[in-house]
């Protein structure tokens, strides 16, 4: 049990330090390159930063663990709200802009597209299929309004013009190697452990591997409301939430049918709907989420947790 805890720590460690290389890297070959640093955030580093999410459910899949891959997804998009919000707000009220709002819209769009694929049974090839479509259109449009926003090159995170080409290539290469092998590391463990302790591991996916994985998101948003700025967390948030269901879900499903627990749409999948509909009125009225809030959802989560130790999963 301690070798497999070490395991998921090792993991998640490798995988936080290793998806951070192979953004840098990305982010700055791109530029390198002549690419546009609009085009490059929209798509190099939105896809680079959810790459640990990504590794770790197509592994989870590959080694017949395909419900750690659902749990990973539908726990990390619980954590992002109640918890990556809930903790930050202690510390700073946070002003969330209504520039967000469509993102929240397409949101929960995407958890209702889930919602109504899961009922079929599974997430298998077509299911897998029509996820990715609805996340290329997501895209598309998301590149499409960005360009006419004409949003400043210097904001992109990662970006180094001064980056000595042998570093440039030893990130990509060390964030190549080390993806693969932390995401290894983690779903071996978080398998283990699901063994040992007998519970399923959809339950080891919506709790330690879903918070594992939504670390990326606490520290940025915790640096935003540190600074006062709200929008950039809900927009980490919100982002984040959509490349789970659509992009990582849908590439997940090509590598083997992720069959949906019935358990999952009892609980889990509300509780996630649920978690996304509770900041739909603080986002339209523009009111901060203070400490009050905060607590309500860091008590929703917790709550969550208990509700998963009782039912079992």
């Amino acid at each position: 049990m301690i070798v497999d805890l070490g395991l998921v720590a090792a993991g998640l460690v490798l995988l936080l330090l290793a998806g951070d290389l192979l953004v840098r890297g990305a982010v700055n070959l791109a530029l390198r390159l002549g690419i546009p640093a609009l085009m490059v955030g929209m798509t190099v580093v939105a896809f680079g930063t959810s790459a640990p999410e990504l590794l770790v459910s197509v592994q989870a899949v590959l080694r017949d663990a395909d419900g750690l891959a659902l749990g990973n997804v539908v726990g990390s998009n619980i954590a992002n709200i109640l918890l990556v919000i809930g903790l930050p707000a202690l510390i700073a009220p946070m002003v969330m802009g209504r520039e967000s709002q469509r993102d929240y819209v397409i949101m929960l769009l995407a958890t209702v597209l889930f919602g109504a694929l899961a009922l079929t049974g599974a997430i298998g090839l077509w299911q897998a299929q029509v996820l990715l479509v609805a996340f290329a259109l997501f895209m598309t449009e998301s590149i499409l309004r960005a360009r006419r926003a004409r949003a400043a090159p210097e904001t992109l995170e990662g970006a180094d013009p001064g980056l000595a080409t042998p570093k440039l290539a030893l990130f990509l290469g060390l964030g190549i190697v080390g993806l693969p092998l932390g995401a290894h590391l983690l779903v071996t463990g978080a398998v283990d452990i699901a063994e040992t302790l007998g519970v399923s591991d959809v339950v080891i996916g919506l709790t330690i591997v879903a918070v594992g994985t939504s670390l990326p998101e606490l520290a940025t948003t915790f640096m935003a409301a540190w600074r006062r700025e709200g929008g950039v967390a809900l927009g980490n948030i919100l982002g984040s939430n959509i490349f789970n269901l659509l992009f990582i879900l849908g590439v997940a499903g090509l590598f083997g049918r992720i069959d949906i627990p019935p358990q999952v749409m009892v609980l889990d999948y509300w509780v996630m709907a649920a978690a996304a509909l509770v900041i739909g009125p603080i986002l339209w009225t523009g009111r901060a989420v203070g400490a009050g809030f905060g607590v309500v959802l860091l008590l929703g989560y917790a709550g969550y947790l208990w509700a998963l130790v009782v039912t079992g999963g």
